[in-house]
């Protein structure tokens, strides 16, 4: 029933696929997180107008199936994006984006929306009174921010962020749908190969969970050094 034969030669083929899933959901994660950050500062300030625009952009996000916003990144994207560069002169065929590309395009956007439910959290974890304290003792809105908020909202948003990591990981075996080959579609097209359906997909399993224990043991290191700072 399970062959131990092949699993040698399925986790060879299989730890191909490792560097450029990472590679990806490490470039969703900075990306949604800095856009997630500036859509938690416009709500936590509430910017007229734009605070609107960013709980609009939430509830279409958070609301529609990811994969979804994978199939109309994916159709959708490249005309949009033919259409933009033709209105300023620029000869692109935007038709030749990666697919890979509009994967991460896609997931971005969509984790983004929850990234900022993440930070918009910490930030409101942040307690006034040391804002207050802060001023009393003359500093700087930049200087109470770098000092004082920043370490604080930082610490208390990495366990919610360490999730959210995890999440793009799962999120990214969407990207078989349109044939981007990461980790779980490697383990799809290894088993299609040999018909050993059950062995490929154990080896994802425990690829995923070492990704997932790395990341942990990284965010709870991070945050205890953190803790001693502040």
């Amino acid at each position: 029933m399970f062959e131990t034969d092949v699993l040698l030669q399925d986790l060879r083929e299989i730890l191909g696929a490792v560097p450029v899933t990472l590679a990806m959901a490490l470039a969703i994660f900075v990306f949604s997180t800095i856009i997630g950050s500036l859509f938690a500062f416009i709500e936590y300030r509430r910017v007229p107008v734009l605070r609107e625009l960013v709980i609009a952009y939430k509830v279409a996000f958070k609301g529609v199936p990811m994969v979804i916003v994978i199939f109309l990144a994916y159709f959708g994207l490249p005309p949009a994006l033919q259409f933009l560069l033709s209105l300023v002169g620029i000869d692109f065929n935007a038709h030749l984006t990666p697919n890979w590309v509009i994967l991460v395009i896609a997931v971005t956007g969509c984790i983004a929306a929850f990234q900022s439910e993440i930070i918009k959290g910490a930030l409101n974890s942040f307690d006034t009174g040391q804002a207050d304290a802060a001023h009393s003792l003359g500093y700087t809105s930049s200087q109470l921010f770098r000092r004082v908020m920043f370490p604080q909202v930082v610490v208390a948003a990495i366990p919610d962020l360490t999730t959210s990591m995890m999440v793009i990981m799962k999120a990214l075996s969407l990207g078989f749908a349109i044939e981007v080959v990461e980790i779980f579609a490697q383990s799809q097209l290894t088993a299609a190969l040999n018909f050993y359906y059950l062995e490929a997909f154990v080896i994802a399993v425990v690829i995923y969970m070492v990704i997932a224990y790395i990341v942990t043991q990284i965010a709870d290191r991070t945050e205890r050094a953190l803790r001693i700072r502040s």
